[in-house]
């Protein structure tokens, strides 16, 4: 069996994968799995990812070389992102609605822990900024809104 089935791609993803917000965000997602997959699968066999997103050059010579659990990983990520309901999309930490399953959930959470920090490497030490900076505009956000809930009981 083929690490991923070939099928036709919905007309929807191939139009969000064309914003190039949505591209931005699976290409910065594919180098944290890239990170991951080095760092912790470097004894399997990989072999250059062939998600929709790689199909339709989202990565263009970037395209990750991951091992099949990580290509899934990947793929399944890609579709998270590309149906994302919510524009401007928060990062999925700091959602109100988490489209994963909690098995991806999970990894995803446990990917981003370690491929964050070493992200900066592949060139994404803008994106960490980013990143930081929003996570404490939501902290903040957060802060304020539990003060107001008890100020106004």
């Amino acid at each position: 069996m083929r690490r991923q089935e070939l099928e036709p791609m919905n007309d929807r993803f191939v139009e969000r994968m064309h914003d190039e917000k949505v591209a931005h965000d699976c290409s910065v997602l594919a180098d944290f799995v890239q990170i991951w997959c080095d760092g912790h699968h470097a004894d399997r066999t990989r072999r250059r990812a062939e998600t929709d997103a790689a199909r339709l050059d989202v990565y263009g010579r970037k395209t990750p070389t991951l091992c099949d659990e990580c290509e899934a990983h990947l793929a399944y990520a890609e579709k998270r992102r590309a149906y994302c309901s919510k524009h401007p999309k928060p990062f999925c930490a700091h959602c109100d609605s988490h489209c994963y399953n909690s098995d991806e959930r999970a990894w995803q959470q446990q990917m981003m822990r370690y491929s964050g920090p070493r992200s900066w490497r592949k060139g994404h030490a803008v994106d960490g900024v980013r990143h930081v900076m929003e996570a404490r505009k939501w902290r903040k956000q957060m802060a304020k809104r539990a003060t107001e809930e008890r100020m106004s009981q």
